[in-house]
């Protein structure tokens, strides 16, 4: 399936490249271990946009945004997660709407 996000994912040639928008739910013990930030640093090494962040109920939760394949091998990584993380369980949505984010943040 080809499909455009925005007009950041037409490349040079003015063909339509695969993006995939993605929201992930991570469980296990996956606060205070540096999840998110080495969730970023994975992130930004794939060329993904989006964001990461802590839930209450002690879930990461992440939105990605780039490549298909980009995103699929950090689907892959949040099955790993941080050094120290020990991951229980990853759920993973598909996320409608465009995915107008600049890099790839931090938020909470």
């Amino acid at each position: 399936m080809w499909y455009i996000v925005n007009i950041h994912d037409i490349d040079f040639l003015g063909e339509v490249i695969q993006v995939a928008h993605k929201r992930v739910f991570i469980s296990g013990l996956v606060q205070g271990v540096y999840y998110r930030d080495y969730t970023r640093r994975e992130a930004e090494k794939l060329g993904i946009r989006g964001w990461v962040r802590n839930l209450p109920d002690g879930r990461v939760e992440a939105v990605f945004a780039g490549l298909d394949e980009a995103v699929e091998q950090m689907i892959t990584w949040c099955r790993r997660g941080s050094p120290r993380a020990r991951v229980t369980g990853v759920e993973v949505r598909d996320e409608p709407g465009e995915a107008n984010y600049t890099g790839f943040q931090i938020t909470g």
